[in-house]
């Protein structure tokens, strides 16, 4: 999530950010995410019990229960600290990864620290803390990357990348140029994990191959068809969406998978933007992605209690193991990449 120009107060952003979000017409209209149209596989005899299907899996060197994060969303406000509290405890009973939301009103407003804190709920999930990728330009470096890991107790930290969704905000970052090479000298000098990840307009090749040469231990393709920032922030500014057409721009989450893992063979890939069943999450586990990441559907969940986030992440990662079971996959290693790298039809 984007944070805006120096002069505007980045927790008022904040929360309109999450009042635009929990509009319908925050989503896009026209482009979907692609895996529907991929047919999933169907086994009438499975040799397989559903409660044996192993969700288990490994990210980041670290331990999950089941191939999944809980998406970057917000932090900065009270309402934000809130929602990430409720999160982070859902996100520890079921033994799931978590995103934070940008970091940047932390490092700038040391007040709204608290707002990130969830270690307090949540001491053993994979945590991964969140800056933007243009702020490289504008003076951040190592060290601020370093100050937002440790700042809350983070495993690794995301650097997203949101061109069109900064081009339409009042006072959006318009200067982009040279920050690919920025981030290939800053990369290295890191001693955590760094992703590199879109907000949901997702990565194209050229992007991934950049990524992947200077050192981002995994990638968050974010594709399109889900939540459209471009509409968000135009929601934040106007009230409406101004320019629809173009708010229907980026790369379907499925294409961006599949473009990333033929870039960028190996490097560990997060499938977000879209992803809304647990059917989705088999698909794009399917087309390679190492875990998925959900964030929209679990806003208002977070409105209301850590219990209604877990419920809701229950469902979805019991349709994620019926959809192992009746594809033929035993585990999380089995489906991974087995349907191969091929375009969709």
């Amino acid at each position: 999530m984007s944070d805006g120009a120096p002069n505007v107060d980045l927790s008022d952003r904040k929360l309109r950010h999450i009042e635009a979000c929990l509009r319908a017409d925050s989503q896009y209209a026209h482009v979907t995410t692609g895996f529907e149209r991929l047919r999933w596989p169907y086994r009438a005899l499975p040799d397989l019990n559903v409660d044996d299907v192993d969700l288990r899996t490994t990210f980041l060197g670290r331990a999950l229960r089941a191939p999944v994060l809980i998406g970057a969303m917000t932090g900065g406000a009270q309402r934000a600290a809130h929602i990430n509290r409720n999160l982070a405890t859902a996100a520890q009973r079921l033994g799931v990864g978590l995103m934070l939301g940008s970091q940047r009103v932390m490092l700038e407003r040391p007040d709204t620290a608290a707002s990130f804190q969830v270690r307090a709920v949540a001491p053993d999930v994979l945590l991964i803390g969140n800056l933007g990728a243009a702020q490289f330009l504008r003076g951040y470096d190592e060290a601020h990357v370093v100050r937002a890991v440790e700042g809350v107790g983070a495993d690794a930290l995301a650097i997203h990348v949101n061109p069109l969704q900064e081009a339409l905000q009042a006072g959006g970052d318009r200067a982009w140029a040279g920050v690919a090479a920025r981030l290939a000298e800053v990369v290295p000098r890191v001693p955590y994990p760094l992703l590199l990840k879109e907000v949901g307009h997702g990565l194209d090749g050229a992007a991934v191959r950049a990524a992947a040469r200077a050192g981002f231990a995994a990638l968050d393709v974010a594709g399109a068809g889900g939540t459209s920032w471009a509409r968000v922030e135009q929601l934040v500014r106007f009230g409406a969406v101004r320019t629809p057409d173009l708010c229907e721009v980026g790369v379907p989450t499925a294409q961006a998978l599949l473009g990333a893992r033929a870039a960028a063979p190996g490097v560990p890939l997060i499938a977000s933007g879209g992803i809304r069943s647990g059917l989705d999450a088999a698909k794009a586990l399917a087309l390679g992605a190492t875990a998925v990441a959900v964030a929209r559907p679990l806003l208002a969940p977070a409105l209301d209690s850590a219990e209604a986030v877990e419920a809701w992440l229950a469902t979805f990662l019991e349709e994620l193991r019926v959809a192992l079971f009746v594809g033929g996959f035993g585990s999380v290693r089995a489906v991974q990449g087995a349907l191969g790298a091929e375009p969709l039809p």
